[in-house]
């Protein structure tokens, strides 16, 4: 084991989050019967994974942010944005460690472990997926009153009490239909994104017909506000469940 692995795995500021002794990844673990099926930050060697998932009808038909068809190119320059983002992070929390040594966890604004992955017996592990929070933009607002909504979330500071988040999130297919996403989901909240982003308020958009991405989301006690009718993505038109959720 090296220093640097051991040091992580002493680093307070890094709690709850765990450290692979082989390699110093950090990671999140799935409560069992899941416990195989871990979050972690992204690696570049994902792109492959990604570019075969994001091509998969039975994904990509429920998602509006990804290029459709997805190329290699696409998955390399997101691969690049959210490493980038999640070594911030950890570069906040060291350096927290460092300056202020037995101090209280520091609030942080993302998670820096999203990607979902599958270990197998031999200690190897498969891409499955992704699910991150972000500043909430209000899609399917009136435009005047999204941008106006959108400016004011994005000028609040973490913590604050009025700060609104919403989900991303897509699975392979191939998983599908086995808890996996309600699971990464509740793991994400409960470890990190509540005690460690102080998030209290998050809506979500989720396309009518994706019964499965709905489900997920009333089992955490998400509510339905609305249903947006008219929606065009791609030249098709769809419509779309707002879901709310607060704290209190």
């Amino acid at each position: 084991m090296t220093g640097s692995v051991q040091q992580r795995m002493y680093h307070p500021q890094l709690y709850p989050l765990q450290v692979n002794p082989a390699t110093g990844e950090l990671y999140l673990r799935l409560s069992s019967p899941l416990d195989n099926i871990i979050l972690t930050s992204p690696r570049t060697s994902d792109a492959a994974s990604i570019v075969s998932i994001l091509n998969d009808p039975k994904v990509c038909r429920w998602l509006e942010g990804p290029p459709y068809p997805y190329l290699p190119s696409h998955a390399e320059s997101w691969i690049s944005m959210v490493k980038e983002e999640s070594d911030v992070i950890l570069r906040e929390l060291e350096q927290a460690n460092k300056d202020a040594p037995g101090e209280p966890l520091k609030r942080v604004r993302a998670c820096p472990v999203r990607i979902i992955r599958e270990v197998q017996e031999d200690g190897t592990d498969v891409f499955l997926g992704d699910i991150c929070l972000r500043r909430c933009a209000f899609q399917y607002e009136e435009l005047d009153e999204q941008r106006r909504l959108s400016e004011e979330n994005a000028s609040r500071e973490v913590g604050d009490p009025n700060l609104v988040w919403c989900v991303g999130d897509y699975l392979a297919s191939s998983h599908h239909g086995r808890g996996i996403m309600s699971a990464a989901f509740r793991t994400l909240m409960e470890a990190w994104a509540i005690p460690r982003m102080d998030v209290r308020h998050i809506r979500v958009e989720a396309f009518k017909g994706n019964v499965g991405s709905v489900r997920v989301f009333e089992k955490f006690g998400f509510r339905l506000e609305k249903t947006v009718e008219r929606v065009e993505v791609n030249n098709t038109t769809h419509g779309s469940h707002i879901l709310l959720w607060d704290l209190d």
